[in-house]
C-alpha cells in the first residue's frame, strides 16, 4: 500500500496557498488525500504494528490517529491557518496522547520521517528518564537499545537538545551524552517519493520494527 497521488497534490497545494480560500476551493482534494488517505494508512498499519507491539492503540480517524489540520495560532507568530504536513501516531496507554511512546510518521512535500519515542518529556517523565540513564541497569539497557537500533541501518537518535548536563546528574561517560536530551526517538528520514511508491507500508513496518527498541525501553522505564 502507498499513498495516492492526491496527498501529494494537497500538500504542495497547501505549502504554497495557505490559506481558507484555497482551501475551501480545494476541500474534496483534503478529503481524498489527507482524511481518507491517512485513514486507510492508519488502518493499514495499526494492526500489523500491533504485531511489534500488541499494546499499541490507534483510531483511523481525524482527531484519533490523524490530527486535524488546524494550526493552534492563538499564541503563535506564526499566523498560517493549516499545517502543511500529514502526521499519523499509534500510541501506547490508556489515553490518546502525544506524551506517551509510539509509532509517529509525518509526510511532508519533500520528505518522509518516522519512527518511535517520545519527542518531549514531562517534567516528571524527564526526571525518570533521568535516574534511568544513570542506574547501572537501565542505563545498559538504554545503550543496548540504541545499539541494537543503529546496527539496523541509519537510523536516527533524536531530541538531543541540551547543550550543558542538568545539575545534579552523572553518569558514565558512554551514557552522559543521553543526559542532553529531553526527549528520546529512534527514527529515518526518506524522501517523499517513497511514500507514493508500491510496498511503502510494507517499508514502514520494517522501519517501526527496526525502531521499536528505543520505545519498548521508554515503556519500561519512564512513562507514567
Amino acid at each position: 500500500m502507498h499513498f495516492p497521488k492526491e496527498t501529494l497534490a494537497f500538500l504542495e497545494g497547501i505549502a504554497a496557498h495557505n490559506d481558507k480560500a484555497w482551501f475551501e476551493a480545494n476541500r474534496p482534494l483534503y478529503e481524498a488525500g489527507y482524511v481518507e488517505a491517512g485513514k486507510a494508512f492508519v488502518a493499514e498499519l495499526g494492526p500489523r504494528l500491533r504485531e511489534i507491539s500488541p499494546g499499541v492503540q490507534f483510531e483511523p480517524r481525524v482527531n484519533g490517529s490523524i490530527p486535524r489540520i488546524n494550526r493552534d495560532i492563538r499564541f503563535s507568530k506564526d499566523k498560517r491557518p493549516y499545517k502543511d504536513h500529514l502526521d499519523l501516531w499509534f500510541w501506547h496507554g490508556d489515553r490518546r496522547s502525544w506524551e506517551l511512546p509510539g509509532f509517529w510518521f509525518r509526510l511532508t512535500p519533500a520528505r518522509v520521517m518516522l519512527g518511535t519515542g517520545m519527542h518531549m518529556f514531562t517534567r516528571e517523565q524527564l526526571e525518570h528518564y533521568r535516574q534511568s540513564v544513570i542506574h547501572p541497569r537501565s542505563g545498559k539497557a538504554l545503550l543496548a537499545a540504541v545499539a541494537g537500533v543503529k546496527a539496523k541501518g541509519d537510523y536516527l537518535i533524536g531530541e538531543k537538545t541540551r547543550k550543558l548536563m542538568p545539575r545534579g546528574y552523572e553518569a558514565d561517560p558512554e551514557r552522559a551524552e543521553y543526559l542532553l536530551h529531553e526527549g528520546l526517538t529512534g527514527w529515518i528520514e526518506l524522501p517523499a517519493a517513497a511514500a507514493f511508491a508500491p510496498g511503502f507500508s510494507d517499508a514502514c513496518v520494517t522501519h517501526f520494527a527496526n525502531t521499536w527498541p528505543i520505545a519498548r525501553w521508554l515503556i519500561a522505564e519512564v512513562a507514567d
